[in-house]
């Protein structure tokens, strides 16, 4: 496919400059968790609007920015949608077991919450 002049390209860091600090960095936050946790469960390129969050839109923006950035997700336009695919192979392969672990653990965090009486998971760190 030959990319013109007017289609938008999102930087992504190379598999091999994905840093450990900014992935934890980045996964730190229980929303952008949320996300991941989503994309690792759903299907592979969601758009951004796909995702019920407590968050503003332009919130989520930030949040997605902060993912895709650090090397978590891949982001790329499909017309006027952005989607986002969860850069699990990536992942796995610069730190082993550390994508499984936080799946695990929001999971955990998540089935937690649903028994204390909420089904919110990614709101406020107090929350949690």
């Amino acid at each position: 496919m030959t990319e013109n002049t007017t289609m938008r390209a999102l930087a992504h860091p190379a598999h091999d400059e994905i840093e450990l600090d900014a992935v934890l960095s980045a996964l730190a936050d229980p929303v952008r968790r949320r996300i991941v946790h989503q994309l690792a469960t759903g299907h592979d390129d969601q758009a951004c609007i796909a995702f019920d969050l407590p968050v503003t839109k332009s919130t989520s923006t930030h949040h997605f920015r902060v993912l895709r950035e650090a090397g978590v997700i891949r982001q790329h336009y499909q017309g006027t949608a952005k989607l986002s695919t969860l850069r699990a192979d990536d992942l796995e392969t610069r730190f082993p077991g550390l994508l499984p672990a936080i799946l695990t653990a929001t999971a955990a965090e998540k089935a937690d919450l649903e028994k204390a009486g909420t089904e919110k998971i990614g709101t406020e760190k107090a929350d949690l």
